[in-house]
């Protein structure tokens, strides 16, 4: 077993983790970040990158995140390949254990452990990702201009992705399995009041068909769940937009949460409800997910982390003064 010390401790690697990364080594904290089990996060399964800032043209999520990290090391970021299973936080300095036993301690805690989509579990769906099937439309709608989509869901984050399409797509078609939506009444009322798109009850996705070769998506397989029968939707592009898991488990009981499993932070900052301790990227924020406010608000932790070691330094010293 090892013990692994820095005054900065950053848990994730994706775009908000090695941006506190970039940002805390430049202010000399010197820190370790623990990559877990998605080295890189969502952006190494996203293939066409095309709207982070700086690239004209479509860049490779896998090579923007090792891009990233190659700048996080050069600047003096120490990167650990291991997973989390135990946390302290209960004193400075904080705690967390590795699933090998070593031991990893940081004066202060960022937390960027991120958020998955959730899907539909369907292997047509796993081989058809980036091929027409996708979880954020205002990721990948701009490649499905001019093109019918359809999105599968009932909650606000469908009801949003279907209307943010239409200014992509010709036609949106919104699945949801059961005879009602769950969205707010206002984007209900949105919804259906615009003309390009429609709504189909009580159906779900039973597969998503591939039109072989580059084809990729061509249609959707719907299963009535009243009825039972078999109908096809003809369509290239399919959105999954059931929810998201913020990776937050691991910090249950230890940190405060919201409602939906997201690290609380106060407004206007990454400070959670334990001193030292700040959460970036998707795990406490459930609205915009993009990489870029991922980014943004990674650069805020190391920020608000630099600020509170510099106060704790201070009254250390007065403390001794006395």
């Amino acid at each position: 077993m090892t013990t692994h010390t820095t005054k900065m401790l950053i848990l994730g690697s994706g775009p908000a983790g090695l941006s506190a990364a970039i940002y805390g080594a430049r202010a000399g904290m010197a820190p370790i970040v623990v990559q877990g089990i998605q080295p890189g996060g969502q952006l190494t399964t996203t293939t066409d990158v095309e709207n982070y800032p700086g690239f004209r043209e479509v860049i490779q999520g896998p090579w923007l995140m090792q891009e990233m990290q190659a700048q996080a090391e050069h600047v003096g970021t120490r990167m650990m390949w291991d997973t989390i299973t135990e946390v302290d936080l209960s004193q400075r300095p904080f705690r967390l254990i590795g699933d090998g036993g070593d031991v990893y301690e940081g004066e202060v805690l960022v937390i960027a452990t991120g958020a998955q989509a959730k899907w539909l579990g369907l292997d047509s769906e796993d081989a058809l990702k980036g091929k027409g099937v996708s979880a954020c439309a205002t990721c990948d709608g701009f490649f499905y201009r001019g093109k019918n989509v359809a999105v599968i869901g009932g909650g606000n984050t469908a009801v949003e992705e279907a209307l943010y399409l239409t200014n992509h797509a010709p036609h949106v078609t919104l699945i949801h399995r059961r005879d009602s939506l769950r969205a707010e009444r206002i984007l209900q009322e949105r919804l259906f009041a615009h003309p390009n798109v429609s709504v189909i009850w009580n159906k779900e996705v039973r597969e998503f068909v591939d039109g072989g070769g580059t084809a990729g998506l061509v249609a959707l397989d719907l299963k009535d769940t009243v009825t039972g029968e078999h109908s096809r939707l003809d369509v290239e592009g399919g959105f999954v937009a059931i929810g998201h898991h913020p990776a937050t488990e691991l910090f249950r009981g230890h940190l405060e949460l919201d409602s939906d499993g997201y690290i609380a932070v106060e407004p206007g900052s990454t400070r959670t409800d334990v001193p030292g301790v700040f959460a970036c990227g998707d795990v406490m924020d459930k609205i915009y997910r993009q990489a870029v406010t991922a980014a943004g608000t990674g650069c805020m932790a190391a920020l608000d982390a630099e600020k509170f070691l510099a106060a704790a330094d201070f009254a250390e010293l007065q403390e001794a003064a006395e």
